[in-house]
């Protein structure tokens, strides 16, 4: 089996890989923790699933916060006895990147995008719901071009709570009606319909720019609750990045 880590600015998950797919997946909390720290955990939670590092062939990292990169690689490698591949500059993508500067665009963007244009073809876009959301576009000949950031939902959550003395911090969810009769709901009503909006708004644009009959993807932790009221997201790949990771390993061995 493969293991397959991508690391995000809150989250990281972590996957183990087949050749059907995924098998098993965890999602813990991206820290700074030490190599034996990483290491250890890494064994726990395969030995959780009742799986052996001696099952584990081969391993995928994905990382866009540098500080947590060398204990990952180094736990892997004295816990697992795996020289992991890393997502980054000079590997084999089979996909060009047709920006200003490519070396600016982060290693899960081009996981993402090479995993969606595998499975949809192209023109496609990704709608990454992370600690950021991103918006990926590739167009019908499998080059990425470009894209856009927005500040992610949770971001906009605490600021609205940050920045406003009697707002209280809510959770969140989908209301049943826009118009909300208290103070807790219309602001579940602004941020839910607010961030549904911007995303249909942007993906649009996106669309019409790439054209051709562009395909919608999402995936990240709230693509799903936010793909059931859009427009826009034509379908949810809650695993699109794992997948992203194995194919781009397949690659480059």
């Amino acid at each position: 089996m493969l293991l397959v880590v991508d690391v995000g600015n809150t989250n990281t998950v972590v996957g183990l890989m087949n050749d059907t797919g995924v098998v098993e997946h965890w999602r813990i909390s991206t820290l700074e923790r030490t190599t034996d720290e990483f290491g250890l955990l890494m064994l726990q939670l395969l030995g959780h699933r009742n799986v052996s590092a001696s099952d584990v062939h081969g391993a995928a990292i994905s990382c866009v916060v540098p500080n947590t990169l060398y204990s990952i690689e180094k736990g892997i490698r004295r816990y697992l006895n795996i020289e992991a591949f890393v997502v980054g500059r000079g590997i084999r993508s089979g996909m060009r990147v047709r920006t200003d500067n490519p070396r600016e665009v982060g290693a899960d963007r081009i996981v993402n995008s090479v995993a969606a244009f595998e499975r949809y073809g192209g023109p496609v876009l990704v709608v990454d719901f992370g600690t950021a959301t991103t918006f990926d576009c590739v167009n019908k000949k499998g080059d990425y071009i470009g894209g856009v950031i927005c500040p992610g939902f949770q971001i906009s959550a605490e600021a609205l709570f940050e920045r406003t003395a009697k707002l209280p911090r809510v959770r969140v969810d989908r209301p049943d009606d826009v118009i909300g009769t208290n103070t807790v709901a219309s602001m579940q009503s602004g941020l839910f319909y607010g961030y549904v909006g911007l995303v249909d708004g942007v993906a649009k644009r996106c669309k019409v720019e790439l054209g051709g009959v562009t395909r919608c993807v999402a995936t990240g932790g709230l693509s799903r609750l936010i793909g059931q009221e859009s427009q826009e997201i034509d379908a949810v790949a809650d695993f699109l990045t794992l997948e992203g990771l194995q194919l781009l390993w397949e690659r480059n061995r």
